[in-house]
């Protein structure tokens, strides 16, 4: 059995109980999340959401990038978000791949060169802090006020809020 294939009967199981289908298409917690897509990091989990709380936006690194902004735009805009939380994490393996060797890699696994940058990050604390600042900076986003960032402990599961 595939790993896929697993997972499709994990989802029988998970829908045969499944109450949550009256849920509005507004987050109750009025909440996005922008976060990494390590699998590490479980956004409901360590922020104790369920169904119908919040956006969780996902990405390499967690990177404030032209897509992560036209969802937070549309969480906002469309969806009635009020606070933003930016969420990197320690051990993040963004943090030290240079944009040419990440560029190389997915070359050499998938036969095509991409053309975005992986921007690479040195210290995670100042990654944090530099995306909540574009984010805050952007004029796509109505409620630019509310954005808090922290780094999620691979090691522990804790978040640290960094100012």
């Amino acid at each position: 059995m595939s790993a896929t294939d697993e997972l499709l009967s994990n989802n029988e199981a998970y829908a045969a109980g499944f109450a949550a289908g009256g849920l509005p298409p507004r987050p109750a917690r009025r909440v996005a999340v922008l976060t990494c897509m390590d699998a590490r990091l479980d956004p409901a989990r360590a922020l104790g959401l369920r169904e119908g709380d919040a956006h969780v936006v996902r990405n390499a690194g967690g990177l404030v990038t032209e897509d992560a902004i036209r969802s937070l735009a549309v969480s906002q805009a469309l969806l009635g978000t009020e606070e933003i939380l930016v969420i990197h994490h320690t051990d993040c393996g963004m943090r030290t791949l240079p944009d040419e060797d990440v560029r190389a890699r997915v070359q050499a696994a998938a036969g095509a060169r991409p053309d975005w940058p992986a921007v690479a990050f040195g210290e995670v604390e100042e990654d944090v802090r530099a995306a909540v600042a574009a984010l805050r900076e952007s004029p796509l986003l109505a409620r630019r006020e509310r954005v808090r960032g922290f780094v999620y402990e691979v090691e522990t599961g804790r978040l640290r809020e960094v100012g």
